[in-house]
């Protein structure tokens, strides 16, 4: 399998053309499963590019907004069928690039295709509400307006969906977009830029401008014709957007980190809530906002647990994605792999007991890669660093507990508050978890990273500007309503 034969440049997509940077530099982007590898070159463009994007997308924005939601919708659908065709190279360039597993990769691109799906029938859907006047002979209704141009500044740990998730409906709802990926997945994205090439979308409709987040994120957050941002990414650069927005008067959304926790009641299926710790935990090299991260088991079945759940992450496979015995692939980069490895330090130094893992994976054939070991922590305390701070890596803290309220309130104890899990069969620890727990997403016995599109996505406290993501929720950050009174 395999869809390159040449090492490309890949190029910044302006007002309907592939474009050179005008400084006329590029970045490599690496393989993170074999670092000799080059996946292709993007542009490292200036703030010159980044107003040439702007300006096409507030231009094209005028006769795109007049469109119907049917129409606007149709070009989604065309979208949806140009990356159906090509499903199977963007799921091989996003593990070459990113480093997941070629399995996860090809689901997450079919995903990015029923959310273009789904967003194109939004197109079709209401937009608004007639109210009664107090006056008997005029008519007062609602409908919605787009923002004008939204400035997307995506992360790479989902270089599809997350893009995809974001484009899809702020273009539905009548919207034209600039997207700043990440520097790290520059090339997947520009291929899903390449499926909105093919579909004939109107020039300057949707913009990839490709480069470093300080250049040309910052240009985006400070820019006077975007009208909206929506970002997803660490909490520091999330506070900085969300900042300079609020300073200009432009809308924003942030979806940032999260410290989600799975409870494991004495009740419990045993074999499920390890099954879906682990999926949760470790999938993706535990990159995943929504990863488990802390573990509570109630104290009675907590060895139990614990023995399972040693025994299976042992059996873990580490490699390359794109083999198809590998179960996990390697961190996205040499930056992300040092703070995983940094995180597992600090545990060790604070006194955590490393159960497994804990460093880089010996095997010969992983030497040129940026793997780390599936890593489990026990006599964690709450306080302990890695009890508190996002690690974005596949590292689980166990933590013993007496009792599900005390469950609650450690799992609560942290700024976060993303998604939860839950594992039990008793309908009273049910309710109490849904009732009491601090996070945006709720699951029971199942896993705390499982996410449906067509539901609100997005945290509370620290996780996110509390706004939501997907689903129907959507058209609350990507319009605004417009309340008109008619009278003859």
């Amino acid at each position: 399998m395999s869809f390159e034969t040449t090492i490309k440049t890949y190029l910044n997509y302006i007002n309907g053309e592939w474009v050179s940077a005008a400084v006329n530099q590029v970045d490599a982007s690496v393989n993170p499963a074999n670092i000799n590898e080059i996946v292709g070159y993007i542009q490292k463009s200036g703030k010159e590019d980044l107003d040439k994007a702007v300006a096409a997308a507030k231009k094209a924005q005028v006769q795109w907004r007049k469109l119907s939601g049917a129409a606007r919708g149709e070009y989604l659908y065309r979208i949806a069928n140009a990356l159906e065709k090509r499903i199977d190279e963007v799921a091989e360039t996003m593990t070459r690039e990113m480093g997941k597993t070629f399995a996860e990769a090809k689901g997450e691109t079919a995903r990015g295709i029923a959310i273009l799906r789904y967003y194109a029938g939004e197109g079709m859907r209401k937009i608004g509400d007639v109210i009664p006047s107090t006056d008997s002979e005029a008519l007062m209704f609602t409908t919605r307006v787009p923002l004008g141009v939204v400035g997307v500044i995506t992360p790479w740990n989902f270089p599809v969906a997350i893009p995809v998730w974001k484009m899809a409906p702020a273009l539905v709802y009548g919207n034209t977009v600039v997207l700043k990926p990440a520097q790290e997945t520059a090339v997947t994205a520009a291929k899903v830029i390449e499926c909105m090439d093919e579909a004939g979308l109107p020039a300057g409709v949707v913009n990839m401008v490709t480069g470093n987040g300080s250049v040309i994120g910052q240009g985006i957050i400070d820019h006077p014709d975007i009208n909206g941002i929506t970002f997803t990414g660490s909490n520091q650069v999330g506070k900085m957007v969300g900042q300079g927005a609020l300073a200009r008067g432009a809308k924003y959304q942030l979806e940032m980190g999260g410290k989600n926790p799975v409870i494991v009641a004495a009740d419990a299926d045993l074999d499920l809530a390890v099954e879906a710790t682990i999926s949760g935990g470790l999938r993706s090299t535990g990159q995943k906002c929504t990863a488990t991260s802390r573990v509570f088991v109630q104290s009675d079945v907590y060895d139990e647990f614990k023995e399972k759940l040693l025994a299976k992450v042992k059996e873990i496979k580490i490699g390359n994605g794109l083999d198809g015995d590998t179960w996990m692939g390697p961190c996205a980069s040499e930056n992300q792999l040092e703070t995983v490895l940094s995180y597992i330090r600090k545990g060790m130094e604070e006194g955590a007991t490393l159960l497994c893992g804990g460093g880089k994976p010996q095997d010969d054939e992983l030497q040129n890669g940026f793997y780390v070991q599936p890593t489990i922590f026990e006599n964690v305390t709450p306080k302990m660093t890695i009890s508190q701070e996002e690690i974005f890596g596949p590292v689980l803290a166990l933590i013993k507990v007496d009792t599900i309220e005390e469950a609650l309130t450690l799992a609560n104890d942290v700024p976060f508050g993303l998604s939860a899990s839950i594992f039990t069969k008793d309908i009273g620890n049910m309710l109490s978890f849904i009732n009491e727990i601090e996070a945006g997403l709720v699951r029971i016995n199942a896993e705390s990273a499982g996410v449906e599109l067509q539901a609100p996505f997005g945290g509370m406290k620290q996780s996110s500007s509390h706004s939501r993501e997907q689903g129907q929720a959507a058209i609350e950050f990507f319009t605004s309503i417009k309340t008109v009174f008619v009278k003859a």
